[in-house]
């Protein structure tokens, strides 16, 4: 299976690599590492978001039979910090400690590297971790934002990934050979796919503007403030892109 063009195994190993790379989930079959195939793993972010959000939704039901929605709902959200790391919130809380607490770009980079997490960063993953929890049990009904948020969010970094320049130093970043190379032709395939999902269960217009909006203003901001982004603004960009899905949804 070599070449340039479409390798159904390489495809394969992409996809597992995805999963092996946003969540604690074990790579059940073997993959041929590569600079490349990291690059090309990044189209299945959404359908790795719509597999969280099945096992999430499925989680939910059962423990719907026990207890009400608020606790299912709060337990769910332990499990998704638990599957994944808290990867996208570890990049929420990084982001917000760096572009609250520096005055120049060099110090907001310097800061979102540090591990501790400061007061910026404590006080906004408390707040998005509120929200998320109160947002989802104003869901009617609750699986469905558990179920797709996950998907519709994922795209959003890949948007970002081709619209502004990386900025961070790369021997010490996750997230760059994610970015290297990420080409316009497989950001069209993972949109095409969100597109599907959100026009199955006819949220079309709450995933459009969920994604275009932290797009447009957190992108507008990591242009501003840090000349591109990095890979905690990319996982901000999942978590703020949930957020405004699911106050979208719950409006509606």
């Amino acid at each position: 299976m070599k070449g340039n063009g479409f390798s159904l195994q390489r495809e394969w190993q992409a996809f597992w690599l995805a999963l092996g790379f946003l969540t604690r989930i074990p790579m059940l079959v073997k993959v041929d590492y590569s600079q490349r195939l990291m690059n090309q793993c990044s189209v299945y972010f959404p359908l790795v978001g719509l597999l969280l959000g099945a096992l999430y939704a499925g989680l939910y039901s059962l423990l719907a039979m026990l207890w009400s929605p608020q606790v299912c709902v709060l337990l769910v959200v332990a499990f998704h910090l638990w599957i994944t790391g808290a990867f996208h919130e570890d990049g929420m809380a990084d982001s917000a400690d760096g572009l609250g607490g520096g005055y120049t770009v060099a110090r907001r980079l310097e800061i979102m590297k540090d591990s501790r997490i400061g007061t910026y960063g404590a006080a906004a993953l408390v707040m998005v971790l509120l929200l998320k929890v109160v947002l989802q049990t104003e869901v009617s009904p609750v699986w469905l934002g558990l179920l797709l948020a996950p998907a519709i969010s994922r795209l959003t970094p890949l948007c970002l990934m081709r619209w502004l320049p990386y900025v961070s130093d790369p021997d010490t970043s996750k997230s760059k050979p994610v970015a290297e190379g990420f080409s316009g032709q497989r950001l069209a395939v993972a949109a095409v796919g969100v597109a599907f999902i959100a026009l199955a269960f006819q949220v079309t217009l709450a995933a459009l503007i969920s994604i275009a909006l932290v797009v447009v203003v957190w992108g507008g901001m990591l242009r501003k403030n840090l000349g591109g982004y990095t890979g905690d603004a990319l996982g901000a960009s999942v978590v703020l892109s949930e957020l405004v899905f699911l106050l979208l949804l719950a409006a509606s």
